[in-house]
């Protein structure tokens, strides 16, 4: 739900919020990272302006904070037209989204969040609003209902996801642009803390900045999540500039290390480690084990351990790397000939 929305709707807008909405960039200039798929972005929103049509159908899937919702908006603003979003779970009725559709404006961008949690009645819709331009809407009931086609303005759906496997192939299959969007580097991250700092007029030294980028996840979210709490420490343990000392303290309080890992990134190592010799053990055990949600464990933080080479996921489960147990300074490790069982 956009600010503009959530005031229609009398819903309270926290100061957080606000913060957020203005860190996103608002167009492609602005936005740091993802190069290649910006490029070609760019190339598709040029194409359909000097044509005069609407852009083509957009999906984007990645693990969560990665920017899918924030290039939705930028699509929008190079093309110069309106964005209107929701999120699957909210369109419970094929009536939600028909009354959408009908109204949604000539070459607009209409955007998706969590797609894959689409209701199929739902989804059905969607398939003859994308390629046809038009819906279907039943007449009536029992032996006497009829169906009629309803025409609908062009416009430019995109569909955003964590979970791109969990995303039908009739629905995937009409998306003419697909993008997965990748973790950042560290000179992203630092690149973009410096920007959202000048943004929030929170003046950061560069080795602040550069541990912050470290323990950024390779997530701009992530980053400035970080960035807005070290202002605040810095407001009240300091002069109001995020220095190291600063960021070292206030990495220390939220229970951050070196390496980004919070406690419940390396709880989640301890619990393999400790309870199941490093595995293998399942996802939805594991995530029993942590008080987690299966699908909080698959997306939030396993994307990141993996990526930082501290767990491996195996036909038989998640096993932790002799990575894993020097970072925690454990004593021992995953045997040499542990790899050859699957």
């Amino acid at each position: 739900m956009d600010q503009e929305q959530r005031l229609q709707s009398g819903a309270f807008i926290s100061a957080e919020d606000s913060d957020e909405n203005n860190l996103r960039p608002q167009f492609l200039k602005d936005f740091v990272g993802q190069s290649k798929l910006k490029e070609n972005l760019s190339v598709f929103i040029q194409a359909s302006k000097k044509r005069g049509d609407s852009l083509d159908h957009i999906f984007f899937s990645g693990p969560p904070g990665l920017g899918k919702t924030t290039l939705s908006g930028i699509i929008a603003n190079e093309l110069g037209v309106k964005f209107r979003s929701t999120s699957a779970p909210a369109l419970e009725k094929q009536g939600d989204l028909a009354a959408i559709l009908t109204t949604i404006g000539q070459n607009n961008v209409f955007f998706i969040d969590e797609i894959h949690r689409l209701r199929p009645a739902v989804e059905e819709i969607l398939y003859t609003a994308m390629e046809d331009f038009e819906i279907d809407v039943i007449i009536g009931q029992g032996p006497g209902a009829r169906t009629i086609k309803i025409p609908i303005q062009p416009f430019t759906l995109i569909g955003a996801t964590t979970k791109a496997g969990m995303v039908s192939s009739p629905l995937y299959s009409r998306f003419g642009i697909t993008n997965t969007l990748e973790f950042y580097s560290f000179e992203e991250s630092e690149q973009i803390i410096h920007r959202s700092a000048d943004i929030l007029q929170a003046p950061v030294e560069k080795g602040a900045a550069e541990i912050l980028a470290k323990c950024a996840r390779g997530t701009p979210r992530v980053a400035n999540r970080l960035l807005r709490r070290m202002r605040d420490f810095a407001q009240v343990w300091g002069d109001g500039r995020i220095t190291k000392a600063i960021v070292a303290q206030g990495l220390e309080a939220l229970e951050i290390d070196k390496e980004g890992l919070d406690r419940v990134d390396r709880k989640i190592l301890e619990v393999i480690i400790q309870r199941y010799d490093g595995g293998p053990v399942g996802s939805e055990t594991l995530a029993i084990s942590i008080s987690e949600a299966a699908d909080t464990l698959e997306d939030v933080y396993e994307p990141y351990l993996i990526q930082k080479g501290f767990i491996k996921r195996t036909p038989r489960g998640r096993m932790v790397t002799s990575l894993a147990y020097k970072h925690l300074g454990i004593k021992g490790g995953p045997h040499e000939d542990q790899g050859l069982l699957f």
